[in-house]
């Protein structure tokens, strides 16, 4: 079975973007492999304001290449978005199929309010966090509420130079 990681960059007072959806925090650590990061998926799956996120910023299909985008939304609509896969009622049904279909892991990339619905689904195997050095004080909560308790179980981390602290943890 394919896993569902979530992996997120998140500041350290628990942010994963600023009040109005700004990235401009996260740093880049050159020791970062993100080829070898990408290799290890070809499915992204996002929630619609994540999506728009990346359409804004000129993500064209909404995703990376070589990747299949796949979109929870009840409000856009499959017609006008051609390139990715529009997931709006039994979405959680649907992902639980897409999770049994053979092929790599699924990025569930960005969304805390998708995060926190797939985790209380338990639809999500793994959080793999990269806290970056930076208090922003308000933005978008990795989880926001209301998000029930889930016991995890550290599986990895690492400190890098730029001091970028990457933690990844199984659901248990």
């Amino acid at each position: 079975m394919r896993r569902i990681r979530y992996l997120v960059a998140m500041s350290l007072d628990g942010y994963i973007a600023g009040p109005n959806g700004e990235a401009d925090w996260i740093i880049m650590d050159p020791d970062i492999d993100f080829g070898a990061i990408f290799q290890q998926f070809d499915t992204l799956l996002m929630g619609r304001r994540t999506y728009e996120a990346a359409q804004a910023q000129g993500g064209g299909g909404g995703g990376m290449p070589g990747m299949t985008s796949v979109v929870v939304s009840r409000t856009l609509r499959p017609a006008d978005h051609p390139k990715v896969t529009i997931l709006g009622q039994d979405a959680d049904r649907r992902i639980a199929a897409l999770r049994e279909r053979t092929g790599k892991d699924i990025w569930l990339f960005g969304g805390g309010d998708l995060f926190r619905s797939l985790l209380a689904a338990r639809l999500v195997d793994t959080v793999e966090v990269a806290v970056i050095p930076v208090l922003l004080g308000k933005g978008i909560p990795m989880l926001p509420a209301p998000g029930g308790q889930t016991s995890l179980r550290l599986t990895g981390h690492r400190v890098y130079t730029t001091g970028i602290v990457s933690l990844e943890y199984a659901i248990t």
